[in-house]
C-alpha cells in the first residue's frame, strides 16, 4: 500500500479522488473541443492568474498587510510549481498552435516543439528529484513548500528514469492536427511511452510532492490516460498538457486543497499521507518538533525521526527499470529497421497506432 487511506477518512478521501479525476476529464474535453474553451482555459485564466501572481510580489515587497495571509504566498512561493505552471501553459498554447495550424504552428521546423516542451518539463522534475537527494540524503528536509521530504537513493534512480524517459520520445517530427480539429496527435507516443510516463511521474510526485501525490499523483495522472485509451487515441501528451496546467492553477490559488498537513496538523478530511511518513500526522508532528517547530526554515533537516522509504525505493526502482527496458527495445528495433527513432515512427504494428493514425490529418 502506497497511501494511508483507511481508517475514518477513507471515504472522504476515496471520494474526493474520484471528484478530481473526473473533473480533469470533463475540463479537458472543455478545452480541447473548442477553440473558446481552449482560449479561456490556456490565454484568459493564465493571463488573469499571472497579474494575481504580480500583485502577491509586488504586496511582498511593499509590505502589504493582506499578503501575509495569502495561502498562495504563504504556500506555493517555490520556484517549481510556478516553472510547472508556466512551462504547461506553454506546452498547451503550442499544441493548440499545431492543431489549429495557427502562424508557425503550420510550420514543418515547429513540430519537434511537443517534444522540446515535453522534455523541459521533465527536467524540471528532474532537477527536483536531485535537489531533494542532495539537501536531505537519509534524512528529512524542509522544502520551499513547507513540506517535509525524505531524501536518497529514491530521488537518483527517478532522476535518471527522467533522463532516460527524454530519450524514449520517438518519431519527434511525426506530429498532427487530427482531422476533427479536435486534438494534436502524436501517433508514435504509444501506450507503451504513456506506462513508462506514468510510473516515473507517480514516482517523482511520491517522492519529491508526496502531501500531493494522491492527487497530482494518481487522478491527475489517470486523467489523460483515461481519455487516450478509451476515446482519445494519439491525443495523450496534449490531454496530459492541458490537466497538468490546469490543476497546477487550481494548486496555486487553492493550495490547501492539497497542502493538507501544514505544521503538523490536518486540514481536510480528504487529506492523504503516503506511507514514508510511518505515524501519517504524528511523524509530521515529530519532525516539526525536532527541528524547532513552526519557525523551521527552509533547507532545516532532520534525522532524528523515523522514515519508511521502502515504498520510494520500490516505486523508483520500477521507473528506471522499465524505461531502461523501454528504450533498449526502442533501439533494437529502430537497428533493425535500419531507422532514426527520433525521425521516423517506431511502433507501427501496434493498434493503437494504427488508430490514432486514422484521426491525424497528414495532408
Amino acid at each position: 500500500m502506497f497511501f494511508q487511506v483507511y481508517g475514518e477518512h477513507a471515504l472522504a478521501q476515496w471520494g474526493m479522488l474520484i471528484v478530481v479525476l473526473l473533473g480533469l476529464i470533463l475540463l479537458n474535453e472543455f478545452a480541447r473541443r473548442t477553440k473558446l474553451g481552449g482560449s479561456i482555459m490556456f490565454f484568459a485564466i493564465p493571463i488573469a492568474l499571472t497579474v494575481y501572481f504580480l500583485a502577491i510580489f509586488i504586496g511582498s515587497l511593499t509590505g502589504a498587510e493582506w499578503v501575509n495571509n495569502n495561502p498562495t504566498h504563504l504556500y506555493m512561493r517555490g520556484w517549481f510549481h510556478y516553472a510547472k505552471l508556466y512551462a504547461a501553459t506553454a506546452g498547451c498554447i503550442g499544441f493548440m498552435m499545431i492543431k489549429y495550424k495557427w502562424g508557425i504552428g503550420a510550420k514543418h521546423w515547429f513540430k519537434p516543439f511537443p517534444f522540446v516542451i515535453v522534455a523541459i518539463n521533465i527536467l524540471i522534475a528532474v532537477a527536483s528529484d536531485f535537489e531533494s537527494a542532495i539537501m536531505g540524503w537519509n534524512k528529512w528536509w524542509l522544502s520551499s513548500e513547507g513540506v517535509w521530504l525524505y531524501g536518497g537513493w529514491h530521488n537518483v534512480m527517478n532522476g535518471v528514469a527522467g533522463i532516460l524517459n527524454i530519450f524514449c520520445m520517438t518519431a519527434w517530427w511525426n506530429v498532427y492536427p487530427s482531422k476533427d480539429k479536435k486534438d494534436m496527435i502524436w501517433a508514435d507516443m504509444t501506450w507503451v511511452y504513456i506506462v513508462i510516463y506514468d510510473i516515473w511521474n507517480f514516482a517523482y510526485t511520491y517522492n519529491c510532492l508526496p502531501t500531493h501525490s494522491w492527487y497530482c499523483g494518481v487522478a491527475l495522472l489517470l486523467a489523460p490516460t483515461v481519455a487516450a485509451l478509451l476515446w482519445n487515441r494519439g491525443g495523450w501528451i496534449q490531454n496530459r498538457a492541458n490537466t497538468l496546467a490546469m490543476w497546477c492553477m487550481f494548486a496555486q490559488v487553492v493550495p490547501l486543497f492539497q497542502e493538507t498537513f501544514k505544521d503538523g496538523r490536518q486540514w481536510t478530511n480528504w487529506a492523504v499521507l503516503p506511507v514514508q511518513y510511518p505515524q501519517g500526522v504524528e511523524t509530521v508532528k515529530q519532525i516539526y518538533e525536532a527541528a524547532g517547530g513552526e519557525a523551521a526554515a527552509i533547507g532545516t533537516t532532520v534525522d532524528t525521526v523515523a522514515a519508511n522509504p521502502s515504498m520510494m525505493l520500490i516505486i523508483s526502482a520500477l521507473a528506471l527499470v522499465t524505461n531502461v527496458v523501454a528504450l533498449v527495445y526502442i533501439i533494437c528495433v529502430s537497428k533493425k529497421r535500419h531507422i532514426n527513432p527520433y525521425k521516423e515512427d517506431v511502433f507501427v504494428n501496434q493498434k493503437y497506432y494504427i488508430d490514432s493514425m486514422a484521426r491525424a490529418d497528414v495532408s
